[in-house]
């Protein structure tokens, strides 16, 4: 729309200065008698443009105009822009960029400088380690679906590697620490369920739009309920020192203490499930099963197992 074009131009000219206006029109894929046109409009509108001529020329608003900001203080608006530029690096979204460059716009030109000196002294990066293009393609397409209210098809792998084919009804993307989940209505299971998308094996969005429902909050039934659903053990697991950095990553502090020989020693409930029992077998002979034995001799049946497929 011509108006969200305008006002785009308006932002980018106070927070970049002079911009040419072949760098306008391919920015924002018009032509350049276009960008000719708006800015008389801008200029009829009230907003001081000044056009320069020659190699270096462009358009440009003059020194002391501003936005208004209201009462937002330079320390709001560097808190804002990180916030939004840490979520464009999650999404492949053009409309959170447009909205950094609109934040930024609220900065006065006393405080650009300022600014531009703290801005790295907090940085919000939420794209998860070692996903590519495919993981925002899918949080691309489901984001869609849940904007335009239609159904999806995918395939879905469970913990235990089976595969099942389900219509759902996206509701929410959520980004839990570095993992994407998808909240949504499962035809198959007739209630909301919680997907983690790296298991969706396959993704449409299909023409068929979704039914109005009343979303469960992701706080209460529809959220927690899928964290449940293993049995959780109270166990204790020791751990040589030489693993120390990857015990802090897999457990909270809280429940790691130190050995009087210098060994960790993890304490506390945990739901076993595949992936859990993946994350102990991981730590290979540098972890020691204490309690329960029945854990003990399920990580020990794994191990065999994995001995006797490369004896054969």
């Amino acid at each position: 729309m011509k108006i969200d074009r305008l006002l785009a131009m308006t932002v980018l000219m106070l927070n970049r200065g002079r911009i040419s206006a072949k760098e306008l029109a391919e920015r924002f894929e018009v032509t350049t008698k276009t960008i000719y046109r708006d800015m008389e409009t801008l200029s009829r509108a009230g907003i001081p443009v000044v056009a320069h001529q020659g190699v270096s020329g462009g358009f440009e608003i003059m020194e002391p105009y501003t936005l208004a900001r209201q009462l937002v203080s330079l320390k709001e608006i560097s808190s804002l822009l990180a916030a939004v530029k840490g979520v464009s690096t999650a999404l492949d979204d053009q409309t959170y960029a447009n909205l950094a460059e609109k934040v930024q716009g609220l900065l006065l030109r006393t405080d650009t400088a300022d600014w531009e000196r703290r801005k790295d002294e907090i940085v919000f990066d939420f794209h998860p380690w070692g996903q590519g293009a495919a993981a925002k393609n899918k949080v691309s397409l489901l984001k869609r679906a849940i904007e335009e209210s239609r159904r999806a098809a995918i395939v879905y792998v469970n913990t235990n590697g089976t595969e099942t084919e389900r219509i759902v009804e996206p509701a929410a993307l959520i980004l839990k620490g570095s993992v994407w989940y998808l909240h949504a209505y499962c035809t198959m299971r007739k209630e909301f369920r919680v997907f983690r998308l790296s298991r969706i094996a396959d993704l449409s969005v299909l023409s068929q739009a979704s039914e109005p429902r009343e979303v469960p909050p992701l706080e209460g039934y529809g959220w927690n309920r899928q964290w449940l659903a293993h049995k959780e053990v109270e166990m204790t697991l020791h751990f040589r020192p030489e693993v120390r950095h990857r015990v802090g990553d897999a457990f909270p502090p809280g429940l790691v203490s130190l050995l009087p020989d210098g060994n960790l020693c993890v304490q506390g409930v945990f739901a076993l499930d595949e992936w859990f029992y993946g994350m102990l077998l991981s730590f290979g002979d540098s972890l020691k099963i204490e309690h329960p034995p029945s854990l003990a001799d399920e990580i020990l049946e794994r191990a065999r197992k994995i001995l006797l497929r490369y004896e054969n």
